[in-house]
């Protein structure tokens, strides 16, 4: 989440408050100020109104508090109501203006009866909205395969779109349980470094290839391609590796 600042100086883990599309929130700072070249200028997603003060901590965690006793009142209401739907979390603004519902869902929901007792109940404005199950991943946080907190979670603004083709690309296991994230999709690192294993991919045989080399003509039978290097396999199965450039040097691919 990117915010305006104007001219005022906040530094990393420092709370602010700003005025976001959803309302007044509570942030901690995780990258203090910084100019965007013109280019990459986007529409920030809030701006700074102050430092948070003792009071607004105090008044955030009793928010945190009180959203977790909404949660339980909208969990039980949606059985009431029989609605198919998830519930992911709860969260007032800062100044108790809107309370919001994130959840799942298959299909879209009818939950206007559920906005009616949900407004009775906490006398504010009421916002529910449905969100995917990578956003889900992304609101629960976690631990992925990596050792480390869920990109999604931590500093990914936007989810670009992942396909199969770049676990191809980078050789990996096309066992679902390998290259999926918590959300069950296909993980977001794998689109990292897809653009270098693809231009990677263009300098280099494909495995099964038959080449010309500086020793001959031979069997491609692996390649490391983080380094460039092609494994040949020759008719006396003696192998031997040879980076791209060499074989470029030699006219060879």
């Amino acid at each position: 989440m990117y915010i305006e600042s104007g001219s005022v100086t906040v530094k990393r883990d420092e709370y602010i408050v700003a005025e976001t599309k959803r309302g007044m929130e509570m942030l901690r700072v995780v990258k203090g100020n910084y100019e965007i070249p013109k280019d990459n200028i986007v529409e920030p997603d809030g701006r700074f109104v102050r430092t948070a003060t003792d009071q607004d901590e105090e008044k955030f965690h009793k928010n945190q508090s009180n959203a977790e006793e909404a949660m339980e009142f909208c969990k039980s209401a949606i059985e009431v109501e029989k609605l198919d739907m998830n519930l992911v979390n709860a969260k007032f603004t800062l100044d108790c203006k809107k309370l919001i519902f994130n959840f799942t869902a298959d299909e879209r929901v009818d939950f206007r009866s559920l906005v009616r007792v949900l407004a009775n109940k906490f006398k504010t404005r009421i916002e529910l909205r449905q969100i995917g199950v990578r956003d889900e991943a992304k609101y629960l946080g976690g631990i992925g395969p990596c050792g480390r907190a869920h990109c999604c979670s931590t500093f990914l603004g936007d989810f670009a779109p992942v396909s199969i083709q770049m676990a191809k690309n980078q050789d990996l296991s096309l066992s679902p349980t390998k290259i999926s994230g918590a959300c069950g999709r296909l993980m977001c690192c794998l689109n990292y470094e897809d653009e270098y294993y693809e231009d990677a991919r263009e300098r280099m045989p494909d495995v099964g290839q038959t080449i010309n080399t500086p020793d001959g003509r031979g069997l491609v039978v692996g390649m490391n391609i983080l380094d460039l290097v092609v494994k040949v396999k020759y008719k006396d199965d003696y192998i031997r590796e040879f980076h791209c450039d060499e074989l470029e040097a030699a006219g060879e691919v």
